[in-house]
């Protein structure tokens, strides 16, 4: 049933490009009720998720695609992908409700939309790593024509930068992949196999930091990290809710996925320098992020930060290190697609401004009570309010480090006080700093908030309180998949650092 995620975003994409160009209501609600149908879909698995004799990995079909090269058509699940799932599903939902305004060529914008949705599911579903790896470029693709056509700030220059990094990104990762797929015998992509071969630490100590690096440059890790805040500012605001949302876990979840199952050993070998990377990328994110002026810049260096934590956690190969990754990926998917939703469409398509210096002058705090309310939580939220999915993913994580590596974790919680200065720094500075005065009569009255976007908002800041709340919802699902076969040797190299 899994796979409907993927094949319900794809005729939902086809029926969008086919609408008239003439009729965008058509493609925003074929859009809204494939994306919505998805994530119902994506509950009713993770709600109904249950190992199979003690296997966490559930099989959802599979069936010989080219059996020459060994490739097949082999989706399946384990805990980790049905959270993953999941979150692509809430954030496509929100994505669609704060794209509701896009006017010209709307069919094409949400069938890029919905073709780029239906790779990331592929991603997370994949077990034959040849299918992994088309999914993942069916999720590139789409990108640069999001950010070329309907975007704004040198939106060709961000477009082109994001795909030549991911492109770069992808073929590292392919090396590891064929590298695997060959000296395991050329037999089968099929992860469950690859997993068997005894990779030689010879073999690894080369293969591991290529295909990580390859997949993690997609994930933001410091200093490859340059793409992302140039994307997220030239991006349309549901483009830069996907990408901050979903497309950068892509990378993460590769990188667990691929390198770190299949080359525990040469994990073990280079985990403590590609942590520094993740923990140097808090830190220099949060700082970027503090000396900002441009609104969504700040939030686009936020992302960084955040998803050095994801990498952080990934690189302790601790049990908690791994639930806070996976923790974080979902927690940060739904806060960053947040913020993006505010800056971008509750601020940016009103005022026609992301400067700092400018919007301070606006009152908005007066004329928009719920935007700034609605920045307020998921700002605290992200950095780590008790209560909210943020605190919990950024606990696991940095308890996790502590046992691996103190300093990293002294880094990491640098990093989420510099959060605090700079998400203080932006509400103030936006929201609060004209608006003392309530005798002061409104210098420009500003479009009020659609209901598309309360409820986008709403959905999301739902979902982050009630993982914040019972994050055993999550932790449950993902628990068994820690101690499969796939994922236990790369614990095990760890506990004897």
């Amino acid at each position: 049933m899994l796979g409907w995620t993927v094949y319900i975003s794809f005729i939902s994409a086809l029926g969008c490009f086919l609408c008239p160009s003439k009729r965008p209501d058509l493609s925003r609600h074929l859009a809204l009720f494939g994306t919505v149908i998805s994530a119902f879909v994506a509950l009713f698995c993770a709600a109904t998720y249950t190992p199979i004799d003690g296997n966490p990995v559930v099989d959802v079909t599979k069936w010989n695609w080219i059996p020459s090269l060994g490739i097949s058509y082999y989706l399946a699940a384990d805990g980790i992908s049905i959270v993953m799932v999941v979150l692509t599903g809430i954030a496509s939902v929100a994505a669609v409700l704060f794209s509701w305004n896009i006017e010209d060529r709307a069919n094409e914008f949400f069938g890029f939309f919905l073709t780029l949705i239906g790779g990331v599911y592929g991603v997370f579903i994949s077990f034959d790593l040849f299918l992994l790896f088309v999914f993942y470029e069916i999720a590139i693709i789409p990108k640069y024509f999001l950010i070329a056509i309907w975007g704004s700030t040198k939106k060709s220059y961000g477009a082109m930068k994001l795909v030549l990094y991911s492109f770069v990104g992808s073929s590292m990762a392919l090396i590891g992949i064929m590298g695997a797929f060959i000296v395991s015998g050329g037999v089968s992509f099929d992860l469950n196999q690859l997993i068997l071969h005894p990779y030689t630490p010879e073999f690894q100590q080369w293969a591991f930091p290529v295909t990580f690096i390859g997949f993690v440059i997609l994930a933001g890790l410091w200093p490859f990290h340059t793409w992302a805040p140039t994307g997220h500012v030239a991006a349309p605001t549901g483009a830069s809710m996907l990408l901050a949302g979903v497309v950068m876990k892509l990378g993460a979840y590769g990188a667990l996925r691929v390198p770190m199952t299949l080359f525990p050993m040469g994990a073990a070998m280079w985990r403590e320098e590609l942590a520094l990377l993740a923990g140097i990328g808090i830190v220099a994110g949060a700082l970027v992020a503090l000396v900002q002026n441009d609104f969504k810049f700040i939030i686009g260096y936020s992302s960084v930060s955040h998803m050095g934590f994801v990498l952080l956690g990934l690189l302790a190969t601790t049990e908690t290190g791994l639930n806070g990754a996976v923790l974080q990926m979902f927690s940060h998917g739904i806060l960053a697609g947040l913020l993006f939703a505010v800056v971008g469409r509750m601020i940016y398509s009103r005022t026609h401004t992301r400067d700092i210096n400018k919007l301070e002058t606006m009152q908005l705090g007066r004329q928009f009570p719920f935007t700034a309310a609605v920045f307020l939580i998921a700002s605290l939220a992200s950095v780590g309010l008790p209560g909210f999915s943020g605190f919990v993913a950024e606990l696991h994580v940095i308890t996790g480090a502590w046992s691996s590596y103190s300093y990293l974790a002294l880094m990491a919680g640098t990093g989420v006080v510099i959060g605090v200065a700079y998400s203080m720094r932006a509400l103030i500075r936006v929201f609060w700093v004209s608006d003392f005065d309530s005798s002061t009569p409104l210098q420009t009255t500003l479009p009020g908030l659609t209901i598309q976007e309360k409820a986008g908002a709403t959905l999301l800041i739902i979902t982050s309180l009630v993982v914040g709340i019972y994050p055993r919802l999550l932790l449950d699902i993902i628990a068994p998949s820690l101690q499969s076969p796939l994922l236990k040797p790369l614990l095990d190299q760890g506990n004897t650092l």
